[in-house]
């Protein structure tokens, strides 16, 4: 059951065109809140102003209760917030390298050590957590993340952001072009991690999967 407001949007317009006008709306803390409009209602570029990717030329985003500043995926990163992306191959994975690759590069700070030597163990066992957890089908860690199914990518791509321990977790389109298991075990990890008390904000053009999954859905015409 979802719990107190832990975010709250107010009069966000981005600066460049196309805008996002004058947004607002609350979520709460544990809940899957849906992001639901055609083509052109510029749902990707709320969230992307709401994380730091596109400028904010007004409003204000409250968190926990303190207004916060964010104006870089950094920033949003220090607040606890995580982006996927909804161009899986050009914004979400470095195709050339390997998986192990794609799961540590958001959590990096987390294995070095004073000196910035990397503590390769950590790396690797949380790694290993996340290809059991999510059943990621890869023949090994190194594996180049680009000979992967579509699917796997972005368990991959959710992995990565889930090392991170977030507590604002923004999904784009996050079940686009992959079958039908893979989507199934992705609805099963959000709910999971709602129950967990974290928050979920999810654009999708698929509305059956909006009503089953969400507990409230924000409809979007027009950057309004």
């Amino acid at each position: 059951i979802p719990g107190e407001t832990i975010l709250k949007i107010e009069g966000l317009t981005s600066y460049y065109k196309p805008q996002v006008i004058d947004a607002n709306f609350e979520v709460r803390k544990g809940e899957i809140f849906g992001i639901a409009g055609l083509v052109g209602a510029r749902r990707t570029e709320l969230l992307e102003t709401i994380y730091g990717i596109r400028k904010r030329l007004s409003g204000k985003i409250t968190y926990k209760g303190q207004e916060i500043e964010i104006n870089s995926p950094r920033d949003a990163m220090r607040h606890g917030f995580a982006l996927v992306t909804e161009e899986r191959r050009l914004t979400g994975i470095f195709d050339m390298l390997s998986v192990n690759f794609n799961l540590s590069i958001a959590n990096l700070h987390e294995y070095q050590n004073k000196f910035g030597v990397l503590n390769f163990r950590k790396m690797e066992k949380d790694n290993h957590w996340v290809k059991d957890n999510l059943d990621v089908k890869t023949p090994t860690l190194k594996t180049l993340i680009r000979s992967l199914s579509g699917g796997n990518q972005q368990k991959v791509i959710l992995g990565r952001w889930l090392l991170t321990d977030p507590e604002v977790l923004l999904l784009d389109e996050p079940t686009r072009g992959i079958d039908v298991g893979a989507k199934y075990e992705i609805y099963q990890l959000m709910i999971d991690m709602a129950k967990k008390g974290k928050t979920i904000i999810v654009v999708s053009s698929e509305m059956p999967e909006l009503l089953g999954v969400t507990d409230r859905i924000l409809v979007m015409s027009n950057g309004h």
